[in-house]
């Protein structure tokens, strides 16, 4: 229907409703339910969270609006308080569905510690899927519009199509403002669609999801629901196993987000090159989640001074760049315990690089040797306190407590410093890891090649077909939805 229409303007409109559509049905349930709900005037039967897309429209309309408003400031203190304007609603939205009960009972929790005890109530709040990831998109243009870099948008249906379109809208990447927009500017031509590739893309994307991700659950879950069971050996397969499903789940739904625009003429933002093959844990932030760190780097980290400063200021501006970016992910301790970790590490990496800049070549190589494992041990440390965090409820749509007890149980297990458990995995399941990561390396290398794009155009779609058709048999019945749809 999108190449069929000829106009720019109707595609983008089309790609509007089927991008808002396409949201609700998170929300709304079965449509003729709850279309003669409404009909009828049975608001009380209404599933929850139904006025959600409402809240998308607000965001958009808003920050439609302080473009506009920064553009015609007649001087930079109007246009700062158009600014302001836009973070506080956005950020107020955030805060109340993600944050409201957290801050309400760690306030609390904190009262107690001075034995003032309070009764404070919570509020059953409903999480918007994606508010985290299009609140900051929308934040994007118009602190793009104030800093100059972006001329404010006069079409309310190019930024409205921008922030809500519907690949990259309930899970990312984070798109910005000064990427997508130019592109909805010019009509799209099928003729530079890649379709071969975005098909590929999609299948990869698919397969890492699906198979891959799926797979390793069952294991991850359950070493993390009863970690003082496990052996050493044991607790370090089950964080692997976390390790690969979280890669695989988000960077399958990213691969799958990208195809997926391709195919409609859209290019998105890399999310992912590889982390895990990083040789620091700075190398691993700019390959993992790409669009989160550069926006964190570039709206937050620059905007509270970067390093233009002392060291101590610019250590203080990382390690709150990095805690406030564990706490996007969710509304709990473990989240801010799992941005620290990653801060702290960031920093004691600039240290290590400024002390070992003059080592000698022998010390370098051993420095090459140990890098990967020793960066993806760390980053398997925090994963750790990033699992034990509260969980999204399909059902509820309500965050459901795990707690920090299991995170040190586990710790303490997959660092020898404790564990006495003798749960295991079979060495069948260690075979599998290995075989994996391998095959992984193998992508990072290129080694595969492109000798797919040289068949003819229906060897490849039957390569394609049956492969998929192998991949449909390793998908479980038992489907579980994208970690990150819970951000």
């Amino acid at each position: 229907m999108h190449w069929a229409l000829r106009s720019n303007t109707a595609r983008k409109c089309w790609l509007l409703i089927s991008s808002h559509v396409f949201y609700a049905c998170f929300f709304i349930g079965e449509p003729a339910v709850f279309l003669d709900h409404l009909a009828r005037g049975e608001w009380a039967q209404l599933p929850p969270g139904w006025w959600f897309p409402a809240v998308l429209w607000g965001s958009t309309c808003m920050d439609y609006a302080v473009g506009l408003g920064i553009a015609g400031a007649s001087s930079e203190r109007r246009r700062k308080v158009w600014l302001f304007t836009s973070l506080l609603v956005n950020l107020g939205v955030l805060c109340f569905f993600k944050y409201f009960n957290f801050f309400i009972t760690s306030a609390a929790g904190f009262l107690d510690w001075f034995g003032l005890h309070t009764s404070l109530h919570t509020l059953n709040i409903i999480l918007p899927y994606g508010v985290s990831f299009y609140t900051f998109q929308s934040m994007s243009y118009s602190i793009d519009v104030y800093r100059r870099r972006l001329d404010p948008v006069r079409s309310f249906l190019d930024l409205a199509f921008f922030i809500s379109f519907f690949p990259q809208l309930v899970a990312g990447p984070i798109v910005r403002a000064t990427v997508f927009l130019p592109q909805v500017a010019a009509k799209r031509l099928w003729a530079n669609v890649d379709v071969r590739g975005c098909a590929t893309l999609f299948f990869i994307g698919f397969v890492k999801k699906a198979c891959v991700s799926e797979f390793a659950a069952p294991f991850s879950d359950a070493f993390f629901a009863a970690p003082e069971k496990y052996s050493h050996g044991g607790a370090l397969l089950g964080v692997f196993f976390y390790a690969m499903q979280i890669y695989c789940d988000f960077s399958g739904y990213t691969d799958m987000a990208i195809a997926t625009a391709r195919l409609l003429g859209y290019e998105l933002t890399l999310n992912f090159d590889f982390p895990y093959f990083s040789r620091s844990i700075t190398e691993f932030w700019r390959r993992w989640h790409i669009s989160l760190s550069t926006w964190l780097r570039d709206y937050l980290y620059i905007s509270l001074g970067g390093n233009r400063g002392s060291k101590l200021f610019t250590y203080r501006n990382l390690m709150l760049t990095m805690l406030l970016g564990g706490l996007w992910h969710g509304a709990s301790w473990n989240f801010v315990i799992w941005g620290g970790l990653h801060g702290a590490a960031l920093i004691v990496h600039r240290e290590w690089s400024r002390l070992t800049e003059n080592a000698g070549v022998a010390f370098r190589r051993v420095l090459a040797i140990l890098a990967v494992p020793l960066t993806f041990y760390w980053v398997c440390i925090t994963w750790i306190f990033f699992r034990a965090a509260p969980t999204y409820n399909e059902k509820t749509h309500v965050l459901e407590a795990s707690g920090l007890h299991n995170a040190w149980v586990a710790l303490k297990a997959f660092t020898f410093t404790g564990g006495r458990g003798k749960t295991t995995f079979s060495i069948e399941c260690l075979g599998i890891l290995i075989v994996l990561a391998v095959l992984h390396w193998l992508n990072s290398q290129r080694i595969p090649g492109t000798w797919w794009r040289r068949l003819p155009d229906w060897a490849c779609a039957v390569l394609l077909g049956v492969a998929t058709a192998v991949a449909l048999l390793f998908v479980p019945v038992k489907y579980k939805p994208f970690i990150y749809f819970q951000f």
